[in-house]
């Protein structure tokens, strides 16, 4: 199999959407989920979190804090995910996410009184 510049497009769209190296390789067809893995990280494409599933045993606490538990999507749907990018030191989420949650209280109308 050769990784063409159109599977190779191809690869990247479905990785950046969520698909798993399994989806991916059979969408692609004539290829492994290995070789979906190993063509992945050669490109440097980010790493990301398993989708979460009900059945799944209880999550790897040492991966969740050092990825972005962002979610993306509706629990329970099947395309239900984290962000995943690395998350910044001592919270939970990516910078990106983080502008989002933690947003600083303007200086104006901060001190909490009403101005009679």
């Amino acid at each position: 199999m050769d990784w063409t510049e159109e599977r190779v497009e191809t690869l990247k769209g479905l990785w950046r959407n969520g698909y798993t190296a399994r989806q991916i390789a059979e969408k692609l067809g004539g290829v492994t989920r290995n070789a979906v893995i190993g063509k992945a990280h050669r490109l440097g494409l980010s790493s990301r979190p398993q989708p979460v599933k009900r059945q799944e045993a209880p999550l790897d606490l040492n991966r969740l804090e050092r990825t972005c538990q962002w979610p993306i999507g509706h629990p329970g749907q099947p395309e239900f995910r984290f962000c995943g990018e690395t998350a910044v030191p001592g919270k939970p989420y990516c910078d990106a996410h983080c502008k989002v949650a933690y947003r600083r209280a303007s200086s104006e109308g901060s001190s909490g009184k009403n101005a009679a």
